[in-house]
């Protein structure tokens, strides 16, 4: 869920500074109580010295402890009550949060950062339509505090109400036209309705005012595959290479995406490289081993998988492609060594269809052995 701490818990400024107005009279009277003014401020400001010392130290349930003595002193302060639900959200035991605001709001009804709070504590506690409900008051007291919108986005999604996500998403764009998370945000929600061409617009948009965020690049080009366009994939695979030279992921998805297109010295040139720049990556060297072992050239793939077996020596499928590419070279006795510690490792990872096909080909090996 797309917030910030600072504008869901403003509320919490009540925890790094005493409260200095007093409760009315009312208030003092219900509780019984026969202080002076003078007294009963100074009471009230020690229990939240005490409770902000405590909430700082991260000692939240002594914290909640004395700001509900500090609401018994003074039960008509809101900000008292948005301070317990702050601090229990920390905790997160957001159905009492929840309470603690809906508290604040009858003291304060036109207070947007305690709905917008009360909507977060409602839909972590699995309240999506009160959660809802409490999101749009905000919006409706402050239309052009974009928090919670991404909270009703968040929560619309769980409904599976995409048409609705999708129209918050654009109200955030009418209030932030160079907002290009709201554009990134609708195209995952295209996706997941089955509609890429969507998607992929939406994602541009994104990286039209983004340039430079790679994820969005990387997120194109998966749809781009997804849908099989390999060129336009590869190309935004580059221009992410391109703004993070050192990510070897990305050098590897490209490398994957050429063997898909059965480009294999290309992909493989691609892969140097990125061993080149982390010759310790497991993931490169496996890479690397499979590409070797469609090509046949199985000399290579021996070299690779080894140092694949160095890097990680519980990895059952580094033996057993190894196994294949001593098959390859005739190397029967080290392939069939090298097999069964593969299925010793499968089976103490209960993965039973490794152990499966290494013991179909470990029969296989055995007939063949002179």
């Amino acid at each position: 869920m797309i917030l910030s701490k600072q504008i869901l818990f403003l509320v919490s400024s009540l925890l790094v500074a005493g409260l200095t107005s007093a409760a009315p009279p009312e208030a003092q009277a219900s509780q019984g109580w026969l202080l002076g003014q003078d007294q009963f401020n100074q009471q009230l400001n020690e229990l939240l010295r005490q409770g902000r010392d405590l909430a700082e130290a991260g000692d939240y349930a002594k914290a909640i402890i004395i700001y509900e003595q500090a609401a018994d002193l003074d039960n008509q302060n809101p900000k008292i009550f948005s301070g317990i639900g702050y601090l229990n959200a920390r905790q997160g035991n957001y159905k009492e949060a929840a309470r603690a605001y809906q508290q604040a709001i009858s003291l304060d009804p036109n207070n947007a950062e305690f709905y917008y709070a009360l909507g977060y504590s409602l839909a972590h506690a699995g309240d999506n339509t009160n959660a809802a409900n409490a999101y749009r008051r905000a919006m409706g007291i402050d239309d052009k505090n974009l928090n919670p919108y991404w909270g009703l986005a968040v929560v619309l999604l769980r409904q599976q109400d995409y048409q609705a996500a999708i129209e918050i998403y654009q109200k955030v764009i009418e209030l932030e036209p160079n907002n290009f998370q709201a554009y990134e945000l609708m195209s995952s929600v295209y996706l997941q309705q089955g509609l890429p061409k969507a998607a992929i617009a939406a994602l541009q948009q994104a990286v039209r005012l983004a340039p430079r965020e790679t994820r969005l690049q990387m997120e194109l080009a998966r749809i781009r595959l997804i849908e099989g366009d390999f060129e336009a994939g590869i190309l935004a695979l580059e221009r992410a290479a391109k703004l993070e030279p050192s990510n070897l992921q990305i050098q590897i998805e490209i490398g994957k995406v050429l063997q898909a297109q059965e480009k294999f010295e290309e992909a493989i040139e691609i892969l140097r490289k990125a061993a080149s720049l982390q010759p310790d990556s497991a993931q490169v060297q496996a890479a690397m081993g499979e590409i070797l072992l469609l090509q046949s050239d199985y000399l290579a793939a021996i070299v690779t998988y080894r140092r694949l077996i160095e890097l990680a020596p519980e990895n059952p499928q580094a033996y057993h492609n190894l196994g294949l590419a001593l098959k390859g070279r005739h190397r029967l006795s080290e392939a069939i060594a090298t097999l069964e510690k593969a299925r010793e490792l499968y089976q103490g990872q209960d993965q039973q269809e490794g152990v499966e096909l290494v013991e179909s080909l470990l029969q296989e090996l055995q007939k063949s052995k002179p």
